[in-house]
Formats: C-alpha cells, sequence, structure tokens
C-alpha cells in the first residue's frame, strides 16, 4: 500500500468535480473504451512511485490521434484535467491524478508506422514499447538504443526525456527525437520537427514537448533516430574493493575519450539483492558492469584499455561476455537491481531519486551520499550510469512507517542538495513530476520557473493537462 503524499505535496491536490455530463459524452464517443470501473481506475492512478492520490474519475483507452483529440476537446470544454499513461512504469508520481480528471491510456495506439532505414529514423504511435521497437526493426541491421531499464513506450519516455544505459554513447530522448505530432490542450493537432537531422526553423518546439511530462499537450506521434547495429559488442562485469575505485576508474575511462557504449555501477548491498533474487552468483562487492560496440578489433582494443584502467585501481574479477545470451545473463543483474531490492523487503516501497553531476565531482557526491545513507540504518540500493555521472539510491521503507518515509525524504533532500552544491541536477532522467517540484525552483531560480509557468499558461490557460506536475499554477 502506498503512503499518503508528504504535507509539502499536499497543496497539489485539489481536486476538480468531474461532470457528469462530461462522463456521458465520453461513454457516447467511446463507448466500451471508456470505463469507470474502480479497478481500472485505480490502477491507471498508481505508477512506480510510492505516493498515493485518488484515482481519476474516468479512463479513456485512445486508439487514434483522433481519439486523443476528441478526449481533450471534451475535456477542455468540461475544465477538467487529462492525465496521458502509457505503462506506468514513471518513478515521481506523474500519473496521479492529483486534480481529478480523466486517464488518457494510449498503450493501444502501438503501430510503427513508418522505417525509413536509409535515413536511420523510424515513426510510431506513443504507445509502442523499445522492446517491441527493437523487435520490429531487427530486420533491418538498425536498433533504437535507449534503454531505462523499463519496457517503458516511446511516447512515455519522450514525455520524461528518458535515458538509461546507453546514454553514454548514444545520448538521450533528447538527442533522439526528431519530430513529433501533439494534440494540444485545446484539441488541436500539431507537428513539430521533421525527419531532417537539424533544424533551424523557428523555435524548437520539439525540445519543449520532450520532458514537458505530458503538461502541455499528448504525444500521439514518435520520429525518432536509429543506429546500426554494432558489428561486434562484448560485456564485461569488474569487482572493486570499494565505490571509490569503481567510480575512479570510470573517471578514468571517460576522460581518456574511450567511447564505451555502457557503464553501470552496482553496489555491494545491490548485489547481494540481486544474487538473493536471481541466483547469479556475482562477487558480493562494488562493481563495474559494461559495454563496448564497434569493430572486433576496436572492442579488443578498449576492452584491453577498461581492463587496464581497472587493474589500477584494484579492479577484478573480470568476466567477458560475447555471445549474446552471455551479456543478457550479465545485464540481468542491472535490470533487475530495482525488483531485486522490492522483493528484499516484503512489503516495502522505494523512495528514488535520479541526480546527476558533473563527471569529476561523480566520487565525492557519491562517497558523502553513501555514508550517510549508511549511518540512517534505512536499507537501499544504489545503481548508476556512471559513465554520465547519474546515479540512483532508492531507500526502502515500510510505507505504514511515517519516521521511516521521513529519514528517506532527509536522504534524498541531503543527495540532490549535494548534487546542487557540485554543479549537477536534481533529477538526470526520472523527471520532476510531483516529488522534485521543490528542488527544481532550487536548481533553475524562481525567475525560470517563472517562466516554464508562463508558457504553460500560453499553451495550456485552463490547466487542464496533466497539472500540479513540475510546478505550482
Amino acid at each position: 500500500m502506498n503512503a499518503p503524499l508528504p504535507q509539502h505535496l499536499l497543496p497539489e491536490i485539489r481536486q476538480r468535480e468531474t461532470p457528469p455530463a462530461l462522463l456521458e459524452a465520453l461513454k457516447a464517443r467511446f463507448a466500451e473504451r471508456c470505463s469507470t470501473a474502480l479497478v481500472v481506475r485505480e490502477q491507471h492512478g498508481r505508477d512506480e512511485s510510492s505516493f498515493a492520490a485518488p484515482p481519476p474519475s474516468a479512463v479513456v483507452f485512445a486508439e487514434s490521434t483522433l481519439d486523443v483529440a476528441d478526449a481533450v476537446k471534451l475535456a477542455s470544454q468540461f475544465n477538467v484535467p487529462v492525465i496521458p499513461f502509457g505503462v506506468g512504469t514513471s518513478l515521481e508520481g506523474h500519473l496521479l491524478a492529483v486534480q481529478g480528471g480523466i486517464s488518457l491510456d494510449v498503450s493501444r495506439m502501438n503501430r510503427v508506422l513508418a522505417i525509413n532505414a536509409e535515413d536511420l529514423t523510424v515513426t510510431v504511435q506513443p504507445g509502442v514499447t523499445r522492446k517491441q521497437l527493437n523487435e520490429e526493426i531487427k530486420s533491418t541491421g538498425l536498433f533504437f538504443p535507449i534503454d531505462p531499464g523499463a519496457d517503458a513506450t516511446i511516447g512515455g519516455m519522450s514525455a520524461t526525456r528518458a535515458s538509461g544505459t546507453n546514454a553514454v554513447r548514444y545520448g538521450t530522448m533528447r538527442e533522439n527525437v526528431l519530430a513529433l505530432e501533439v494534440v494540444t490542450a485545446s484539441g488541436e493537432v500539431i507537428r513539430t520537427g521533421t525527419r531532417a537531422k537539424k533544424s533551424a526553423a523557428g523555435y524548437d518546439l520539439t525540445r519543449l514537448m520532450v520532458g514537458s511530462e505530458g503538461t502541455l499537450g499528448v504525444i500521439t506521434e514518435v520520429t525518432v533516430r536509429l543506429y546500426p547495429l554494432p558489428e561486434a559488442i562484448s560485456a564485461a562485469i569488474c569487482s572493486f574493493p570499494s565505490i571509490e575505485a569503481a567510480v575512479r576508474t570510470t573517471i578514468e575511462v571517460i576522460q581518456l575519450g574511450v567511447p564505451i557504449a555502457r557503464v553501470e555501477l552496482i553496489d555491494a548491498n545491490t548485489v547481494r539483492m540481486v544474487n538473493a533474487n536471481t541466483k547469479l552468483g556475482l562477487r558480493e562487492e562494488p562493481l563495474l558492469l559494461m559495454e563496448f560496440h564497434g569493430t572486433p578489433g576496436s572492442v579488443k582494443e578498449q576492452a584491453e584499455l577498461v581492463q587496464e584502467l581497472a587493474d589500477g585501481h584494484g579492479g577484478n574479477a573480470f568476466e567477458w561476455a560475447s555471445t549474446p545470451e552471455e551479456r543478457t545473463r550479465l545485464w540481468a543483474a542491472r535490470h533487475n537491481a530495482y525488483f531485486a531490492a522490492i522483493q528484499s523487503k516484503p512489503g516495502c516501497r522505494s523512495i528514488s531519486t535520479d541526480t546527476c553531476v558533473p563527471i569529476s565531482r561523480l566520487a565525492d557526491c557519491l562517497l558523502e551520499s553513501v555514508a550517510e545513507a549508511d549511518a540512517s540504518g534505512i536499507p537501499y540500493f544504489l545503481v548508476g550510469h556512471v559513465g554520465d555521472g547519474n546515479f540512483h539510491f532508492g531507500y526502502l521503507i515500510d510505507p505504514a512507517k511515517p519516521e521511516e518515509r521521513e529519514i528517506a525524504e532527509g536522504l534524498n533532500h541531503q543527495l540532490v542538495a549535494r548534487a546542487l552544491r557540485l554543479e549537477g541536477t536534481c533529477t538526470g532522467e526520472h523527471g520532476v513530476g510531483l516529488h522534485k517540484m521543490d528542488f527544481l525552483v532550487t536548481e533553475t531560480g524562481a525567475g525560470a520557473v517563472a517562466m516554464m509557468g508562463s508558457i504553460k499558461r500560453a499553451l495550456d490557460p485552463k490547466n487542464i493537462m496533466n497539472p500540479g506536475k513540475i510546478f505550482s499554477i
């Protein structure tokens, strides 16, 4: 059971009435694709965050851009909020109906619309998941590299500006979304960007929508970059005597310009949790999980250089994997970390964070944060896309014990404050949602947040697009 919202988020709970006339109009338009059943509403009123809020008044299952536009027009007519929903994997309360309204489920909009292999682009509907996309394009010799761990939808990944394990080499959704189709708060359909690799035409509305978390419109089509599948891929695990040794190795790898594709840190706590959950039998020490892409010769050269750097910091027990099956086994440790941690403390919820700092400040930020977490007595897990300075703590709390939440939120606050002091950010990839609204003001300043508010008011004057997220209106 999720915990109530903390006190500083309670002002966002301002339930707007959903008039019966709107529900009747939605049922007339969508028939059985509009549900007011409690079980359906509750499913769409929670995500992977630890927060609880009342469920939406109804769920509309859209199957086309026209469906989305009609639903938004009806909601606008009655001044009722609209919360886009993909598969529900967000971590910062993005999907919670804190001001009531309808959940607009786009998971049935799951078609790959156009594969342009010669241009290295693909256009998809928002409900296409990253695994589905890579399955449908595998015959082209191309792949989509953004991998946030969960099998999230491309629409949701665009809305939250997701990244993940491959970001150190291939960038984030910000760099990989070329064009969008968006339904605005008035129900108008607009297009931003083109399939061209660059443009200097007007305001960059694509970048404005990427990361807007559903507060400016509903994404209904996405055009993204694709990349050639590497000729050779090799993965490796290396254990270290300490987190500091692992991080120092990572810093040297990045500063030397090694074109590593992935480099993930998993601390000893998390390794123990993963071993208990998946029986992988990993050494229960901090480890780096790495992957190298390129030609057979370049991959070998990269791997040998990284192994030499790791040796200088006490790295040991290198384990190499070149076949897909071996790589999958190794990466299972990283992708199963969150769920292994949750299962390590039955009934718990995770207070998660994901700060990102300049690579030169990574060791300082991590080591101080680990010391605080160890001293708190709260169990936690630590994983990180440390190649780009991004890492995640998950503090495991009993939602029935407010004192545990208070300690975890305190740790989170100290961690984010430290990251900002070191010229980092309060969120590297999860987004702001509900949880980090206060931190956004600290990071960007009141003037910048006021400018964001001005954009929001201009594009959504009735404040119906996922209200109560990112900042207060």
